[in-house]
């Protein structure tokens, strides 16, 4: 199992929408989620840095196939072009992140 986290930016204008939208994901994003073996996945917001922490644990056998499956999924396309715009990914990203990747750096079970 490989647990993942992240971090970016979200518009101050755009927290409620945010909110609202993930209130109600739709089911085809969630069935996409689930298919490309991701579990337990949880976004958490820090205001007044409007910073969005992503958390969620891989449980397939190759990570790099199923993210790729995921940006290929055209209902997956539809809700990121919903909520990126929405986002303010970090200046200090990698190149081709959205999400800025987080190190792990405790882990207790």
């Amino acid at each position: 199992m490989k647990r993942v986290g992240s971090v970016i930016g979200v518009k101050p204008e755009e927290i409620a929408d945010y909110k609202a939208l993930h209130a109600a994901v739709w089911p085809g994003v969630l069935a996409k989620i689930e298919a490309c073996n991701i579990t337990n996945y949880s976004i958490f917001l820090r205001e007044p840095e409007n910073l969005m922490f992503s958390y969620f644990e891989y449980v397939g056998s190759d990570f790099e196939a199923d993210m790729a499956k995921m940006a290929e999924d055209p209902e997956t396309q539809r809700w990121w072009a919903v909520c990126g715009p929405k986002q303010e990914p970090l200046t200090t990203r990698e190149p081709g992140e959205w999400w800025a990747s987080t190190e792990e750096v405790f882990h207790v079970d």
